[in-house]
């Protein structure tokens, strides 16, 4: 008691009082080679985070080269007119830093992650990559044989499986969105050095590129350090490509991919929609994410915990590629994976579950939680450079103003529950999905047919 009573006891600590958070906003710039610059600094972000657009789409790839240009983003790392790819790689680690690239609709990316006290050797090794790439024979061949090992894998994963009927049958056979993003065996094993060469000649230059630079940049001279790595990357000129419009067909109707014998059924239900620019993009993350954002979502709820027939089903939308006019596409998808004896009372249910948000809608609660998760935990989200980078250069890629992901926030708190149903409503109707059934036909296509949601097509699994 004695000790007790002579120890110096502090008062409790007290919270402190909440500061405001908002999404941080760019600064932008131009360098004299005409590359679009935007830098934010995030004070104690020690590892900075470096990303650059390039404009490559897929659409741009050469008739019967699909593929080419994910070769190239991954040929980008082997090497320059500087170093060996194992060299390369070597001087990458003695940077602490990492390199990363992959191709999508609308472009190439590559991202950077190097400590800030490192940055200068981290910008002048993309900066390499960028303004003379070797393309060296020896190093595309192993990419190519890499990509043609993947592509058997890929087609053997169901989720990956029913993402590629998906597109295959929304979009026409014309239109890149149509094909895998990464090429096929037919279209992979074409590829050469001269291809990627011929690919980086003609759409990879400064002035049709960006770059987002953000993390810690206290006493670093940003714009000296860019004029001597990223600014040293030279050209000829260009302009945007145009963003081609794109037609899809989502009359209802159901392809089932045989797998004979498989013990579950994989799901994937879409459509398609507008993409950010729309008035309704805020009601509508909000809606889908009530309908399957979470494990207490409304079709976990139904599905998972009072069904027991799946570990977990998701509805979420996509922006595929905008354009600068303001237009665009999206997908917005179901997907999930259900044991093969239950797939029709799953599907039964789920189809319930869209019918009842039409006719009974969202339940403030539902809304409510939805806020707290989507709005709530966004300083979270955003704690390393490498989200926020990832974000603006997002908004870079859909031409959307630079606040908009601040704006985003501040309209999902204000939408009401009204709004929120009435836009996942018009997303999800249950006469406009086409849904994509990877499973063994002989036992899911009867129950399926028998519910009468469209029109149903087997097709081999490949």
């Amino acid at each position: 008691m004695t000790e007790l009573a002579t120890m110096d006891f502090h008062p409790q600590p007290q919270p402190g009082e909440a500061r405001p958070w908002a999404f941080p906003a760019p600064e932008r710039g131009t360098l004299d080679n005409g590359l679009t610059v935007l830098r934010c600094h995030r004070p104690g972000q020690q590892v900075v985070a470096v990303e650059v657009l390039l404009d490559a789409p897929l659409d741009a790839e050469p008739a019967g080269l699909d593929g080419v240009a994910t070769i190239m983003s991954r040929a980008f790392s082997e090497g320059t007119d500087k170093h060996s790819a194992e060299e390369y790689a070597a001087e990458l680690e003695r940077a602490g830093a990492t390199l990363d690239a992959h191709a999508d609709h609308p472009g190439v990316r590559i991202s950077l992650e190097v400590p800030a006290s490192r940055l200068a050797k981290g910008l002048g090794l993309l900066s390499d990559a960028l303004r003379a790439p070797a393309f060296a024979e020896s190093e595309v061949e192993r990419l190519v044989r890499n990509r043609l090992d993947e592509i058997p894998h890929e087609l053997a994963n169901p989720s990956r499986r029913a993402a590629k009927e998906l597109y295959k049958q929304l979009f026409p056979a014309t239109a890149r969105m149509s094909r895998p993003r990464q090429g096929t065996e037919d279209t992979v094993e074409k590829i050469d050095a001269a291809a990627v060469r011929a690919f980086y000649d003609r759409h990879v230059r400064p002035a049709t590129a960006t770059a987002v630079v953000v993390g810690d940049l206290t006493g670093i001279d940003l714009d000296e350090l860019l004029g001597e790595t990223l600014g040293a990357w030279r050209a000829a000129t260009g302009q945007p490509r145009p963003v081609p419009s794109v037609a899809a067909d989502d009359t209802g109707r159901v392809v089932i991919v045989d797998r004979p014998g498989a013990v579950q059924t994989q799901l994937l239900i879409g459509r398609v929609g507008s993409d950010r620019h729309d008035r309704v993009w805020p009601a509508q993350v909000l809606g889908t994410y009530c309908l399957g954002g979470t494990l207490t979502s409304r079709l976990d709820r139904v599905l998972r915990e009072e069904k027991g027939y799946t570990y977990g089903v998701r509805s979420f939308g996509q922006v595929l590629r905008s354009a600068p006019d303001g237009t665009g596409v999206s997908m917005l998808a179901i997907s999930g994976s259900v044991d093969t004896p239950n797939t029709g009372p799953a599907l039964t249910d789920l189809w319930t579950v869209l019918r009842t948000l039409a006719a009974d809608g969202l339940t403030d609660a539902e809304r409510d939680v939805a806020v707290q998760n989507l709005v709530g935990v966004a300083p979270l989200k955003y704690e390393t450079a490498a989200a926020v980078a990832g974000t603006l250069a997002d908004q870079v890629e859909q031409y959307l103003p630079d606040d908009f992901q601040a704006t985003l926030y501040r309209q999902l708190a204000a939408t009401g529950t009204v709004e929120a149903t009435a836009a996942v409503v018009n997303a999800f109707p249950v006469d406009r999905l086409v849904t994509v059934l990877v499973g063994d036909a002989a036992q899911i296509k009867e129950p399926v047919e028998a519910l009468g949601i469209g029109e149903v097509t087997v097709v081999a699994a490949e």
